[in-house]
């Protein structure tokens, strides 16, 4: 450490010197005599050099010459995942670094959930895990931080200085300009920051003298809330985040040459000296109108929460990245719908693992922070498609339990309804968390509305799938239709949306994009996720092909999937949006949109025809039914029986009709009761185009919506049981 900090007082104002080296070592030295700190000694010695005024903070000593933290410094902070402690203290507005794992920004890297090989441009982080040493006494201990390795320095510096450019672009979300908030403003609200240690793998380049030209390892104070405020701080400075972590240049802090310097000793003076000289010049014929000093005063000193403890270390980078999730469920910024949707379904995993009910090596791939192989059930799976489809039907299990107490927690989480009064937004925003996780297993994400393709009666209390393989699934999926079913409503929505086959309903005719087969822009066809699933399971032999494609091109290394014949097969040319639009035709705008006639009472019965042991198979071809009837009984009208053979015929109730008849009558209502139904299920999906194609978002209350789903509900359920008294009915075979 320099002497610099020794000679000079720690409050040169308005930008501070580090406090002398007898004042860090005696925070340091209190931080650790606090109870419940568990933090390294390392962590807080990188940190000391940018506190201002530390002894404010400590109690006097006691009997045994023993100071601590006081009481008002120290905060619990409670998440679902578990808790952690912080101290509170105020800091040089240099200090703390952006974090390259902030999940707002997730999506710029290749996701360790993603078992596909890394495009160009773009590679994985290096996984974070807890800090575990051994101590003195030969035992492992595992510490209140994190560490990582990386292959080398460049690596290092290269992916602090992606991480801030890639918040940059989040930062045009706001509806302010931070940068200019903070230099008029300053920072109102607090960073929490968590202490990593980094390794670097590759050995350091020697001086002429034989010594490394730069450290092995470095200690940073990463920021898990607040990294914008961060990186807009460190840019006002003149610095950057990968500077603070990897050694400052003296060119940036007023020196000649290019020396790097790596102790926050030596080059943070020499930065704050820099900037009350130029602060000093503001008022004189010198000053640099709106110079960097004029520009950072309000930020010179913040206040900042660093983990110091944490009773549970080996989930603290869980806790510490829950702590930070309301924001993004909740947000008060503009969060992109993908960063909210993961942010939300990591929480309820959290919540999980805190409560028993998920272990933590699950946990970790399921939330995208190792790869999908760390699952035992994986370790000999090399299909991409596979391993990916593990993953998701995982998610989708855990969104949408089964297990009773699993949906409590869920509920918890979420602060949601019970499951029997559960609505339509409440499953859909279980929806796009499971379909913004799913994602991350891929090369792009999308967006998570594609996963909004359940229906409310259907999943109130979860969902089970087969458990079947993939592989199987789509070995068998051209002769087993519940096969097929499986892999259209879980699997096919995700693959088209990876592919760029389909997106999710924009909101108008505009804002959906196709081209055509030459690439140029086509006619656009507004429709729902769902409706492009239906148009799959209407033409089952031509989706078998494309769900077998779009399988293989993901195991292809996510080649471009080509388009598939009649019967499946692949052929030559790409798929493309517009292909699918046209063989997997949306229905609306296609059909007689016909309406069924309301009828208070049933048609008159026809003469019941005898059983010749063919009723089904004749109705199942819509031919006419021969029957005893004679002609004039087939007549209808007032020549054939005047008002009365025209008037309604009674409702035949329970307790009729009876005798050698009441089979056929009771199988002719059914019959067209079952018409009605389908009659039904049009009349919805009329609703639902309908309101695809502009006649308003929301056309029913949620009143009238609630109570039509329960009804449909109660309705399907009892359809259902009816089906195995046909059987029972049915003579013997």
């Amino acid at each position: 450490m320099s002497s610099a900090a020794q000679s000079e007082p720690s409050q040169q104002a308005p930008f501070p010197l580090p406090p002398s080296l007898e004042e860090q070592a005696a925070w340091v030295e209190a931080v650790l005599a606090t109870p419940g700190v568990n933090v390294p000694r390392e962590a807080l010695e990188n940190m000391a050099p940018f506190l201002v005024r530390p002894a404010d903070i400590l109690t006097d000593p006691d009997e045994k010459g023993t100071r601590r933290i006081k009481d008002a410094a120290l905060r619990n902070v409670r998440s679902d995942s578990g808790e952690m402690l912080t101290v509170v203290v105020r800091m040089h507005g240099a200090g703390g670094s952006v974090w390259e794992h902030n999940e707002r920004i997730s999506s710029e890297w290749h996701s360790a959930a993603n078992p596909a090989i890394p495009r160009e441009g773009h590679y994985a982080l290096p996984q974070v895990t807890p800090f575990v040493r051994v101590t003195t006494a030969g035992r492992e201990k595992t510490f209140a931080a994190v560490e990582m390795v990386t292959d080398s320095r460049e690596s290092l510096t290269a992916s602090l200085d992606k991480a801030a450019a890639a918040l940059a672009l989040q930062d045009g979300r706001r509806t302010f300009n931070l940068r200019e908030d903070l230099v008029l403003n300053g920072q109102k609200e607090p960073g929490l920051y968590i202490a990593q240690h980094i390794t670097i793998r590759e050995d350091a380049l020697l001086d002429r003298d034989g010594a490394p030209l730069h450290p092995q390892t470095h200690w940073q104070w990463m920021a898990v809330r607040g990294n914008n405020r961060t990186k807009q701080r460190h840019e006002i400075f003149g610095i950057s985040s990968a500077e603070v972590v990897t050694g400052v240049s003296v060119k940036n802090i007023g020196g000649v040459g290019e020396k790097v310097l790596f102790d926050a000793n030596e080059w943070l003076p020499q930065l704050s000296r820099l900037l009350n000289e130029e602060l000093a010049k503001e008022g004189s014929a010198e000053a640099e109108p709106e110079s960097r000093a004029f520009r950072a005063v309000r930020v010179a000193v913040v206040e900042a929460h660093l983990v110091i403890g944490c009773p549970t270390p080996s989930r603290l980078y869980r806790i510490a990245q829950m702590s930070n999730r309301h924001d993004h469920v909740h947000p008060p910024l503009e969060f992109t719908p993908n960063d909210r949707s993961r942010a939300l379904g990591r929480s309820v995993l959290g919540s999980y693992v805190a409560e028993g009910l998920l272990d933590e090596k699950t946990a970790e791939v399921l939330s995208g922070s190792a790869p999908v192989t760390d699952l035992p059930q994986c370790a000999e799976i090399v299909s991409v498609s596979e391993l990916r489809d593990i993953r998701s039907m995982m998610l989708l299990a855990e969104l949408f339990p089964k297990e009773r107490r699993k949906q409590l927690f869920i509920r918890r989480a979420l602060s949601e309804a019970p499951p029997s009064q559960l609505s339509a937004p409440e499953i859909n925003r279980r929806a796009r968390a499971w379909s913004a996780l799913t994602s991350e297993s891929y090369p792009f994400p999308w967006n998570p509305r594609i996963g909004e393709v359940f229906q409310l009666g259907e999943i109130r209390e979860g969902i089970k799938v087969s458990g079947r393989p993939l592989k199987e699934l789509l070995r068998c999926a051209d002769s087993d239709a519940e096969a097929l079913e499986e892999l259209i409503a879980y699997r096919a929505a995700h693959w088209l949306a990876a592919f760029d086959i389909i997106d999710a309903d924009r909101g108008s005719l505009t804002g959906q994009k196709t081209e055509d087969d030459f690439g140029v822009k086509a006619d656009r066809v507004r429709r729902t996720v769902r409706n492009s699933l239906n148009a799959m399971r209407n033409h089952p032999e031509k989706a078998v092909g494309v769900l077998r494609e779009l399988a293989s091109a993901m195991d292809d290394g996510d080649r471009k999937p080509r388009k598939v014949g009649l019967s499946g097969e692949p052929l030559i040319e790409p798929m493309s949006r517009a292909w699918f639009n046209r063989e997997f035709p949306k229905e609306s705008g296609t059909r007689t949109q016909t309406q069924t006639p309301r009828r208070r009472t049933p048609p008159p019965p026809s003469a019941p025809p005898e059983d010749d042991g063919t009723l089904f198979a004749d109705e199942a071809t819509g031919s006419p039914r021969p029957t005893d009837a004679s002609p004039e009984a087939q007549r209808t009208g007032p020549s054939a029986g005047g008002a009365e053979a025209t008037g309604p015929a009674p409702h035949p109730g329970p307790g009729g009709p009876r005798g050698s008849d009441a089979p056929h009558e009771v199988l002719r209502r059914m019959r067209q009761l079952a018409t009605d139904t389908v009659a039904l299920k049009e009349l919805v999906d009329l609703l639902v185009d309908a309101t695809a194609a502009g006649a308003g978002d929301h056309p029913l209350t949620r009143a009238e919506a609630d109570t039509s789903a329960q009804l449909l509900f109660a309705a399907s359920t009892d359809l259902r049981g009816m089906v195995p008294h046909m059987d029972r009915l049915a003579e013997p075979s």
